[in-house]
Formats: C-alpha cells, sequence, structure tokens
C-alpha cells in the first residue's frame, strides 16, 4: 500500500491525513527524518510558511526533503507549501526549499478577509472543483518546464514541474476529492 506522509510541524495536516485514508492509502504525519524515510509521497500542507520553514531547519528535515525531491519523491505544496517549494519569492529575499521554478507572491488575494471560495478548473480534472483560498499565494511567473494547471481570475493557482505539484488553494477543506486523487495518480507515473 502506497504511504502518503503529510508533514505535520505546522498547518492544516489532519485534514489531508483523512482524505488520504478515505481513498484507501496510508496517511502518516511526518515530523522526523525517520518519518521522511518510510513515505512514497509528500503533502507539504496550508499554514505559515515562514514558521514552517524555520521549523525545517530546526528538526533537520531541510536537507533531506531537498534531496528526496530532487531524487523524485513526489510532492504537492497547498498555499503555504506552494511557497516553501518556490524558488524565488516576491519582494521576499528568504526562500525555504528553492526547488520549483516558479515566482510566488505571499498573500496574493489580501489578508484573512481576502479568503474566497470558487468553483475552477484543474487542467486533468474533468469536472471544476471547489477551491478555497485563504490568505493565498499565486504564482506570478512559471519557468519553461513548469505547466500551468489552473487560473482564477487570470492568475496562476496550480501548477507541475515533473514530480512536484503545487496549487494555491486548500482541497482539504472541501468534500471533494478529486486533487488528492490526482496526486497520488502522481505516484504512478
Amino acid at each position: 500500500m502506497k504511504c502518503i506522509g503529510v508533514l505535520a510541524l505546522q498547518g492544516a495536516f489532519r485534514e489531508h491525513i483523512d482524505i488520504i485514508k478515505t481513498l484507501g492509502y496510508k496517511g502518516v504525519e511526518v515530523r522526523k527524518i525517520e518519518d521522511l524515510n518510510s513515505v512514497d509521497a509528500l503533502i507539504l500542507p496550508g499554514g505559515e510558511s515562514t514558521a514552517m520553514g524555520k521549523l525545517l531547519v530546526d528538526f533537520n528535515l531541510k536537507e533531506i526533503l531537498i534531496q528526496k525531491i530532487r531524487g523524485g519523491l513526489p510532492v504537492w505544496g497547498t498555499c503555504a507549501g506552494m511557497i516553501l517549494l518556490a524558488k524565488e519569492i516576491a519582494d521576499d529575499k528568504v526562500i525555504h526549499l528553492p526547488l520549483m521554478d516558479i515566482v510566488v507572491r505571499r498573500n496574493g488575494y489580501g489578508r484573512q478577509l481576502g479568503s474566497f471560495k470558487i468553483d475552477g478548473i484543474f487542467k486533468g480534472i474533468e469536472n471544476k472543483i471547489p477551491m478555497v483560498f485563504i490568505r493565498a499565494p499565486y504564482i506570478e511567473s512559471v519557468g519553461k518546464n513548469v505547466e500551468i494547471l489552473g487560473k482564477v481570475d487570470g492568475r496562476i493557482v496550480a501548477a507541475r514541474e515533473n514530480n512536484l505539484l503545487v496549487t494555491s488553494f486548500h482541497p482539504e477543506l472541501t468534500d471533494n476529492l478529486e486533487m488528492h486523487r490526482y496526486f497520488i495518480d502522481m505516484l504512478g507515473r
């Protein structure tokens, strides 16, 4: 059985694990290097990217995580997870896991009052899916090897580069399981 890890240092990790289990896979919390060594894929959840980035260093996970993702570990960053994976953050010199060739705008839709929900199109999923944006980032630009998978109001909100998937929104806060199915399908490719 495939084992999907969810970084559980901070943020909305329990909701992802519940969905993974609903889909019939093993979902585990990742807090230590030993946890990371047992997973077939990893989700970096929403939360506070600055706090998560600091905790990755404090828990000695940053370098091993970079190595594993560069080695092909499928990884999906949602909201703050997207910020963690970006090679560049607009107006911010602090970079956490500089792995995906994207430039991300933190809090691109504004602060808490800028949160919203919309049904949007995600390339690779047949029907519109609910997208929940909470203090969400968006992608300002992508490198030539990054595939854009979703836009809302002309802004890039989902993209993929090889084994890296990112979404600005929170699929784990809806009843729709299609984004998690899409990510799990990446494991077999």
